[in-house]
């Protein structure tokens, strides 16, 4: 795990930009504290990396060269088959100075270009450069578990890990970008390679950007999610190969020269990798968890522990308070780069910091929700889709995946959603998948009456929906399930990970999400959807397969808070409320013209009705604090 940065220019000399390059590493040495180094290609490029060393650790350092300095390599993440891949080159003749994934990634790029993304299993970004040609490529991998920013100057082109880095060059000027804005308001990220900067995007999870000098030339999709349905093989067998797969990916995921723990949450997710992980240890594993004090709605801890003692890992615990929320959220929010999903990201980085006091290297959960259909709203849209072919008898997924029948048992998940429901059902019933999808994740009904008014009338809802659509609609698939978690997989997930990447990094150390394989992802989507969903059940075949490899009380428990922050109790008084107060009802918070003053003193008053729209407002306010006014 590390921090990359780029200057690509055409026939142009960089050494004046040598001061710059130092400044853009600066703000991303946390992403590596055990090293740095610069590359100078005369007339073309600057590189720059910071080195966490997780994999030989007395080699590997970069800006990695190849060995008659043609080709030049900058490389953040891990490729975790680097050993079956060395193997392969060693059988072509190819002789390995270091043991490091970063030379197996160079050597393998040289010889086989782009082709090589197929072949690679973990966790990646780079940029890839030739000085015969001054020719580049830039890829990122398949889930967007590591990041990669970029920018165009007049005469230079920008790589780097994180925005607070691009912004370090002195040509590009931090300003809001206003289509970036509405989704994030409605969706709390922002979709496709946008980001909330004008001018700086993103490389898309499973691309990658191939150019000259400082011209982009190609945007390249090298992998995605494919919902040709295997009929062939029975339910049993895809039970078995996702075990096997599970298994291996672990241990692919457990290779590492430092210290490994996990995160563990005490849902079916974060339990499973720890409870596999654990068994490749021949001591206690280091599992660690978050909890606040404020009441048992916000207390996971009796099941984290029942698994902790099952698996025979070594339990750590955090308990994160009220004072500590108000003095991290503003260099949490500088972490982000942008505001991002909800405030489970303050407890999330509570147990980063507590991982780090143990472990360099952390496994977790995340993927599971998004690939095994594990959300509750997915269970919402699917009472819908029953009641609509009941009613109209229609058959939009050909027999249809789940029947009155057979999801009034599951309906008990939903006892906490009630508000969602009433909201749900309020807007119409009986539209196409998109619409009524849309309805179940848009937020901006919800924050409507927040918004000052000259605001709202700009808000354009079409052009929202239209770049909602773009993404739902495109995979080949009449499933819903399928649209509804690919959706996910390609927006939510990314901004989880984008969460997981710097909390992790903001302490030093590197977080690893096994259930994130494209093999396991690959098979699942494969899966006749009703494997996936039967009955309504959310996690259906993970939780068949994996039976017997978890405590039968977390396995069948119903109750998964998700990392629920106490902000109603915190916003009844105290130094949240003075925090939130002070941050939202600031001059230049008002003077933004994003919000109404009424509404907003409205919503404080009211103690902090609608965590989501407070955390909304509140993180989005600190982020123009941050970068904007800055």
């Amino acid at each position: 795990m590390c921090g990359l940065v780029a200057l690509i220019a055409q026939q142009q000399d960089l050494s004046h930009r040598a001061s710059v390059l130092q400044e853009m590493l600066s703000r991303i040495a946390h992403r590596g504290p055990d090293g740095d180094g610069v590359h100078h290609v005369p007339g073309q490029a600057l590189f720059g990396h910071r080195r966490l060393a997780v994999i030989d650790i007395e080699h590997g350092a970069q800006p990695m060269c190849s060995q008659d300095g043609r080709y030049t390599l900058v490389y953040n993440g891990e490729i975790y088959n680097y050993i079956e891949l060395s193997r392969e080159l060693e059988q072509e003749g190819v002789v390995l100075s270091t043991s490091s994934d970063t030379e197996v990634l160079l050597q393998l790029l040289i010889r086989r270009g782009s082709d090589v993304l197929h072949d690679l299993n973990g966790m990646f970004s780079f940029v890839f450069h030739d000085r015969k040609e001054n020719w580049w490529l830039a890829a990122r991998d398949h889930f967007g578990i590591k990041p990669l920013y970029y920018a165009q100057t007049g005469s230079e082109l920008v790589f780097a890990s994180e925005i607070k880095a691009v912004l370090a060059h002195p040509d590009i000027l931090p300003s809001r970008d206003e289509r970036s804005l509405q989704q994030y308001l409605a969706l709390q990220f922002c979709l496709d390679d946008r980001t909330l900067f004008k001018g700086i995007r993103k490389v898309r999870p499973g691309h990658y950007l191939v150019g000259r000098g400082s011209q982009i030339e190609q945007d390249v999709s090298y992998w995605d999610t494919n919902y040709q349905v295997d009929h062939y093989h029975t339910e049993a067998w895809f039970e078995d190969e996702l075990r096997s797969l599970l298994q291996d990916s672990i241990r692919l995921q457990m290779r590492s020269d430092v210290p490994v723990g996990a995160y563990l949450s005490g849902g079916i997710d974060s339990s499973l990798v720890s409870a596999l992980a654990s068994q490749h240890l021949d001591k206690p594993m280091p599992l660690f968890h978050g909890r606040f004090a404020e009441g048992p709605q916000y207390d996971e801890s009796d099941y984290a522990r029942v698994l902790a003692e099952y698996a025979g890992g070594r339990y750590h615990e955090v308990v994160p308070t009220a004072a500590e929320f108000v003095d991290q959220l503003p260099k949490l929010i500088y972490a982000l780069d942008e505001p991002l999903a909800g405030p489970g990201l303050f407890p999330q980085f509570a147990a980063s910091r507590l991982a780090a006091e143990h472990v360099t290297v952390v496994l977790g959960g995340q993927g599971g929700d998004e690939i095994f259909g594990g959300y509750a709203r997915y269970l919402v849209g699917y009472l819908e889709q029953a009641l609509k072919g009941a009613i109209l008898g229609t058959q939009e997924e050909g027999k249809h995946l789940v029947t009155l029948e057979s999801i009034v048992p599951n309906l008990a998940v939903l006892k906490e959603y009630t508000p969602l429901l009433r909201q749900f059902w309020s807007r119409g019933i009986f539209e196409d998948m998109d619409a009524r999808y849309f309805h179940l994740i848009d937020r901006s009904q919800g924050i409507g009456h927040l918004l000052h008014p000259d605001f709202k009338d700009r808000f354009d809802r079409d052009e929202l929906f239209a770049d909602f659509q773009a993404i739902f609609n495109d995979p080949d698939t009449q499933s819903y399930i399928n649209k509804m978690t690919h959706f996910d997989q390609k927006t939510l997930l990314p901004a989880l990970l984008q969460i997981e990447d710097r909390v992790s990094m903001a302490v030093s150390i590197e977080s690893r999400v096994p259930l994130l394989d494209r093999r396991i992802v690959d098979l699942v989507t494969r899966m006749p959807p009703a494997l996936k969903f039967q009955g309504g059940r959310t996690k259906h075949i993970l939780k068949k397969t994996i039976r017997g490899l978890l405590p039968d009380e977390i396995l069948n428990r119903k109750d998964k808070m998700g990392f629920p922050v106490p902000l109603k109790e915190w916003m009844q008084g105290g130094v949240v409320r003075d925090f939130v107060t002070d941050t939202l009802l600031s001059r230049r918070s008002i003077e933004r013209g994003i919000f109404s003053e009424q509404a907003l003193r409205g919503m404080i008053e009211h103690q902090g009705v609608g965590g989501r729209q407070l955390w909304g407002a509140l993180s989005l306010e600190i982020w123009h604090q941050q970068f904007i006014d800055a």
